[in-house]
């Protein structure tokens, strides 16, 4: 039991969503690590959303409003932090939902779909045979995506730091919204 007094009581309740998720199956036991890359620079930014990051928001939020066919990409951290966001959004802007996966098995993509559904999303892609394209220059199995999903998308929301993706998506000459606190890595 996490005391809500505790100085770090959100993030620490957010830890234990992934810890969850790994402990069911979709989230990759690396994905551990990457939320802790990401919890460090939250420390070093001083726990609070930067002036430069609202304007950088805005300026997502009008992208994916302004896109003709605008994906959001899951994977299992998203689905473990933020299901119920993502359906919302997806409903809002509106956009396709996609699972994308670097450790890749059906049976991750299998729950992470599931996850979605139970929070309200009626369609989900990059499952199964529906991941038949192929990002090209991308060797990892996130360059398996659906050809009416992030294949075909003008505007993709990688909500987590993906750099090789990011970069062969922009080769693609799609728009890449990233949410990365890391300031150093490539998809930044």
């Amino acid at each position: 039991m996490i005391p809500p007094t505790h100085p770090r009581y959100r993030s620490l309740l957010e830890r234990e969503k992934v810890v969850e998720g790994a402990k069911e199956g979709y989230v990759a036991l690396q994905g551990l690590i990457a939320q802790g890359r990401g919890e460090c620079f939250d420390y070093l930014i001083g726990e609070e959303t930067q002036s430069f990051a609202t304007k950088a928001m805005e300026a997502a939020a009008a992208a994916l409003l302004l896109a003709k066919h605008p994906m959001i990409s899951v994977n299992g951290n998203v689905a473990a932090l933020t299901p119920r966001e993502v359906v919302q959004l997806a409903e809002v802007v509106p956009a396709l939902i996609e699972v994308n996966l670097f450790y890749r098995t059906r049976e991750r993509e299998e729950k992470i779909a599931e996850i979605l559904r139970r929070h309200g999303a009626v369609k989900v892609l990059g499952v199964g045979e529906d991941a038949s394209c192929t990002i090209p220059e991308l060797f990892s199995e996130r360059r398996r995506v659906s050809c009416e999903g992030i294949y075909k998308a003008d505007v993709v929301l990688v909500p987590l730091e993906d750099g090789d993706r990011t970069e062969a998506l922009r080769r693609m000459g799609k728009t890449v919204i990233a949410i990365d606190l890391n300031p150093l890595s490539r998809t930044a």
